[in-house]
């Protein structure tokens, strides 16, 4: 799944005639438009499923229910299996239809592109920022691109390692410039820095521990420039670079293939992605000039990406514009990853809870994240003590009838890793064997992801301090 080792060759601009590859002929777009299901109507659609299936879960677990409730009360019981399998069958249901029904227009080459900014926000990156910049040098961008890196104050080699990278690439239309700061203060000061230093309209953020992938940056400006009007900002597809490392890297490539990427392309098709990541994602910059730029916060852009929504854009997702990233090697990086992206969504709430009321399809996902929390909290307090009991043969949590989720989630993982499988062939790439990895992930990852989320959450809502970093 991960790119090789070694690097790989690699005024609104105006939209070219379709590609005579995308489309082969009049009559095959004739059959599109045929076929073509309004947004709406799909998204209705999907929501008449989901509730479907909830009808039929509820209908199912009525005896697990009262002899839960029995043993545990009422309160406890609903919240327990509410939580633990009505509200989750729901999403992966609606999640389902969603990802079948999606038929997104293909991305449109342009007949001129336009100059954009690369971020590249920098803190002791001096293994990595070398690596990063020859991913972006060899990227075939037919117009000019600037990247800026912005380094935090690093106590490493990391400016010197920039410079060097720097030098080795001059070629026209490609500059790398490096902005030292005197002191670290924060990854959302270092990119409001980076904002500040150009006036190109189309930016681009890429972590400094990535590698870009053959045809990245053309890819998400592409689909910034022909997705549905009002689009400030399209997220990038994120994977996992280092999954050979041990058990948690390898499941953590089938969270980012398999999880993250099908959640993101089933919230643009309703035109409201929720996280624009910083790892990787475009922006219109008039449109963050707009909301203030990147708040000072530990999930800036979460944060940034509802303040987008708030103001009435729309954020969508380039599923073809891929990055590979060094994801957390040990429990204790990915703990601290996991619940600084926990609490950035409590800081996303406490900013912007008023998109709670705003009438938009998008809207369904913000009530879902209000979810995650009880969700959470039922996994971790109720379910995972349930297991336990199970071993002992009490099977008031979990028992046969928790065995009804199966089908869905066998449907559910069948079709993201068709979808997901088909763009990786249309890149050039192919879906290496990892059995091991998607075993821990299919199992027992929530078993570890849920109680460090749940700490987030409340480290978040406590205001215990917060600190970025992961290493």
């Amino acid at each position: 799944m991960p790119p090789p080792d070694e690097p790989m060759a690699a005024n609104e601009p105006q939209i070219a005639a379709i590609d005579p590859g995308i489309v082969a002929s009049a009559a095959a777009r004739r059959e599109y438009r045929r076929w073509y299901l309004p947004v709406r109507a799909k998204f209705a659609l999907a929501l008449a499923f989901a509730f479907a299936w909830m009808a039929l879960s509820i209908a199912l677990s009525l005896p697990w229910l009262r002899d839960l409730a029995a043993a545990a009360g009422w309160a406890l019981a609903l919240f327990a299996i509410g939580f633990i399998a009505w509200v989750p069958g729901f999403m992966n249901a609606f999640l389902s239809a969603t990802i079948l029904m999606d038929r997104r227009p293909k991305r449109r080459r342009l007949a001129h592109y336009p100059p954009i900014a690369v971020l590249v926000a920098c803190y002791n990156e001096e293994k990595t920022i070398g690596d990063t910049l020859d991913s972006l040098a060899l990227q075939a961008y037919p117009g000019e691109v600037e990247v800026l890196v912005i380094d935090d104050g690093s106590t490493d080699a990391s400016v010197s390692v920039a410079l060097k990278a720097a030098a080795r690439h001059t070629r026209p239309g490609f500059l790398v410039r490096v902005l030292p700061q005197p002191v670290n203060r924060g990854k959302s000061h270092v990119l409001n820095v980076g904002l500040e230093s150009t006036t190109h309209e189309y930016v681009v953020t890429v972590d400094a521990d990535s590698w870009v992938y053959e045809g990245g940056l053309r890819a998400i400006v592409e689909r910034l420039l022909t997705d549905p009007p009002g689009t400030a900002a399209v997220a990038g597809a994120v994977l996992v670079r280092n999954s050979r490392v041990n058990w948690l890297t390898k499941a953590q490539e089938w969270d980012y293939f398999h999880g993250i990427a099908a959640v993101k392309r089933m919230q643009s098709m309703y035109h409201g992605t929720l996280v624009a990541q910083g790892a990787f994602s475009i922006y219109r910059r008039s449109a963050l000039l707009e909301v203030g730029g990147l708040p000072h916060c530990v999930g800036e852009d979460i944060v940034v990406s509802w303040a987008l929504l708030k103001a009435g854009h729309r954020v969508g997702f380039a599923e073809d514009a891929c990055l590979f990233t060094n994801v957390p090697e040990t429990l204790g990086q990915f703990a601290r990853q996991r619940q600084r992206w926990s609490r950035g969504l409590i800081e996303a709430f406490q900013r912007h809870g008023a998109l709670l009321r705003k009438p938009r399809m998008s809207t369904l996902f913000i009530w879902w994240n209000l979810l995650f929390l009880p969700m959470d909290l039922a996994f971790t307090l109720v379910f995972i003590p349930g297991i336990v009991a199970a071993l002992f043969g009490l099977y008031w949590i979990a028992g046969p009838m928790t065995l009804l989720v199966l089908p869905l989630a066998l449907l559910w993982n069948f079709v993201i890793f068709r979808v997901q499988a088909r763009m990786f062939h249309e890149q050039g790439l192919s879906v290496r064997r990892n059995v091991q990895g998607f075993l821990f992930y299919a199992f027992l990852y929530t078993v570890v992801l849920q109680p460090v989320c749940l700490k987030g959450y409340l480290a978040e809502l406590f205001k215990l301090k917060k600190t970025w970093g992961t290493k």
